[in-house]
């Protein structure tokens, strides 16, 4: 199927992606609510494993705490991770240089996504689309919505700026980002729904995709983001690790409501 945005801009419909993230804190799963009241969810290996047998299209995986404390993302546990599974796997957390995708590509990652870095030096993006190309460079953008405008926000959304996120979005593609991770921190762990008016401005004026993050807590509100929000991919993490959903239903859901997935 083929859309056309307001530009006129013609965008394939291609198969809609579900993708299972993993926040990592010192080598364990965790989850949240805005990024705050860490619980454990598990061991990320084992996690890892299990979505990929069970249909995930893609594996995300961000060390949340990689960007805060001036650290590296675990490599190692990189690399045991992509060698147990068989799907797409993104990496995020502490990215600051070509030298940090190097290593992350080389330890099994399919792509990584950056996030304060880029904000901080917006030519770091059109570096490792030089060398990487677009495929291999995501961009997650965490924004808030403050006083009806949204607005980008730093290290797990705990630091404001004053960027507006829909002009943030096109100046990550004008550089050659592949795709876009947004992450609504009004919605992220809520389980009340992706922000879906903001999801759909986004895909109105960008052409690379964007993956919904933030605020997955039942199938409608999947079946909403694809639909309402025009998301290409839904991103969410304890619905999926406490078994809350399970990923082949959701599939099956989707698919009766006319949404393109692959079973």
């Amino acid at each position: 199927m083929r859309l056309r945005n307001k530009f006129g801009v013609t965008k394939i419909m291609l198969t809609k992606r579900i993708i299972p993230c993993l926040d990592i804190k010192d080598g364990r799963t965790v989850k949240g609510v805005n990024f705050v009241d860490l619980r454990d969810a598990g061991d990320p290996v084992e996690l890892a494993s299990v979505y990929a047998k069970e249909g995930a299209d893609e594996l995300v995986f961000l060390d949340i705490s990689a960007t805060e404390e001036k650290r590296k993302t675990l490599a190692e546990l990189v690399y045991h991770v992509a060698e147990n599974i068989n799907i797409p796997f993104t990496v995020g957390g502490g990215i600051s240089s070509v030298e940090d995708v190097a290593v992350l590509l080389k330890n099994g990652a399919d792509k990584v996504s950056i996030n304060s870095s880029a904000v901080k030096r917006p030519e770091l993006i059109n570096e490792l689309v030089a060398k990487f190309g677009s495929q291999c460079i995501v961009v997650a953008i965490d924004a808030k919505q403050v006083n009806g405008h949204w607005k980008v926000h730093l290290v797990g959304g705990k630091v404001p700026t004053e960027i507006d996120l829909f002009e943030w979005a096109l100046e990550v593609e004008r550089r050659g980002a592949g795709e876009i991770l947004f992450t609504s921190m009004n919605h992220d762990g809520t389980k009340n729904g992706f922000a879906n008016s903001a999801l759909a401005q986004l895909s109105e004026l960008v052409n690379i995709p964007i993956i919904a993050s933030g605020g997955a807590g039942k199938v409608k509100h999947f079946t909403d983001t694809f639909k309402d929000g025009k998301a290409d991919a839904a991103l969410a993490a304890s619905v999926f690790h406490f078994k809350e959903i399970e990923i082949n239903y959701l599939k099956e859901q989707l698919k009766k409501e006319g949404i393109p997935v692959r079973l």
